[in-house]
């Protein structure tokens, strides 16, 4: 089942937001990784959220909903449900005395986005535009499952303005998909990818590893298989049990093994050395880029501490020093949108303090964004120790940023609770 929300305080069913405070302000300086600085220095992203899926895989706790579990409510009515968020959103906005800023880059996720028409993909895409415009250069992504496209519907959606395709591979190997519960068969994926190739799509691959009774073999399989197909963009997440789903509890009654930390540890080292051999830099602990400009701007945005709306049922948004999040289900979503009222269903308001945490929290596993001078004096003073330690980049320190090395990639939460 897909996880919680989070418990917050209620939503106006207005939606209004606290009006921008004096950092938000057009004179206003602040780092320019701060939450704290100027809106209109701030990137404003889109995430939309699709939450269906054919069949709910057993490791997954996203927001998503099979055809049985959708209470009546149907795919067929969700573009058109979205759009009104959109619009709403932008007068939220409007009202709550933030600047008009064109979306930098938008994200649909779920989900499996590309279950709805392309059409459809492409007119909450055209609804964005009309609503915010797009950014020069603008970054439009979709995540894709390999057997939920063709060559057809790739074209249609880079005619539309989308720029980048993620599919959902995960492994090459049929064993491992199957544990996983992923319904595509591995020998599509080079097919969808030259696809996506030739209609003009940049095209990332995300992977998972640590499934239960994958070996460091069949690991070395998906990396393989990943460069062969040489995408622009490589994810790769180790595999985490979440609490309430299917694995979960396959686990707890012996039915499978859990993961061990020390094999994914030494997946990771394979894939990194592996990706940095064939070209790819790594930008943050779980992700790889053929050069600067084919990394995931949209997921930067998040961070660095850009401003985002999340348009659909479980969605998140943060603005300002705003995070909020909509009801969970299509239905309760649908109800919401159709009365003309916010579909928030809680919100908090990020102090200073808790502020700082995140910013020092994410900006550490980004490559080169946390500059060394915006720590707090304590946390400076731990930055010799962690270079000793091997943890942070000697030469990148002595430039002014906290670079984590291999082994500090391993251990990134570690590093983080040495800064905080």
């Amino acid at each position: 089942m897909p996880s919680l929300l989070p418990v917050g305080d209620p939503a106006p069913a207005d939606g209004l937001l606290p009006r921008p405070g004096a950092t938000d302000a057009p004179d206003a300086s602040a780092a320019p990784e701060s939450t704290a600085a100027p809106a209109a220095s701030r990137d404003f992203g889109l995430y939309v959220h699709v939450p269906f899926c054919r069949v709910r895989c057993g490791y997954c706790d996203f927001n998503t909903y099979t055809a049985t579990e959708l209470r009546g409510v149907k795919q067929s009515d969700y573009a058109s449900q979205a759009i009104e968020e959109m619009r709403f959103a932008a007068g939220v906005l409007d009202a709550s005395g933030y600047p008009r800023r064109p979306a930098s880059t938008v994200f649909f996720g779920g989900g499996t986005p590309t279950l709805l028409p392309a059409t459809q993909l492409a007119a909450m895409l055209r609804a964005a535009r009309d609503t915010w415009g797009l950014a020069d250069g603008a970054e439009v992504t979709t995540e894709a499952n390999p057997d939920s496209v063709d060559a057809a519907y790739l074209r249609t959606l880079a005619d539309a303005g989308f720029t980048r395709v993620s599919f959902g591979m995960q492994s090459a190997v049929p064993s491992v998909l199957a544990t996983l519960e992923r319904t595509h068969d591995p020998l599509r994926v080079p097919e969808v990818v030259r696809w996506a190739k030739d209609a003009g799509l940049d095209v990332s691959l995300d992977l998972i590893y640590g499934t239960p009774g994958e070996t460091l073999d069949d690991w070395q399989r998906s990396i393989d298989a990943v460069l062969a197909n040489e995408p622009d963009h490589v994810s790769a997440y180790a595999l985490i049990v979440e609490d309430g789903t299917k694995l979960a509890r396959q686990i707890r009654s012996g039915q499978v093994i859990a993961p061990s930390d020390d094999l994914q540890a030494d997946m990771y080292e394979r894939a990194d050395a592996a990706f940095g051999a064939s070209g790819y830099e790594w930008y943050e602990v779980s992700n790889w880029a053929r050069g600067a400009s084919h990394r995931s701007r949209h997921n930067l945005g998040y961070w660095v501490g850009h401003d985002w709306w999340g348009i659909g049922p479980g969605s998140h948004s943060y603005v300002g020093s705003t995070r909020w999040w909509n009801v969970k289900h299509p239905a309760a979503f649908a109800q919401r949108i159709a009365a003309g009222e916010s579909p928030a269903a809680g919100r908090e308001t990020i102090g200073e303090a808790a502020r700082e945490l995140e910013r020092v929290l994410l900006l550490t596993r980004v490559r080169g964004a946390l500059r060394i001078a915006t720590l707090a004096p304590a946390a400076r003073r731990e930055v010799a120790g962690l270079i000793a330690d091997g943890l942070v980049d000697g030469p990148a320190a002595l430039r002014g940023t906290l670079e984590l090395t291999l082994q500090g990639r391993l251990l990134a939460d570690a590093v983080v609770r040495r800064l905080t």
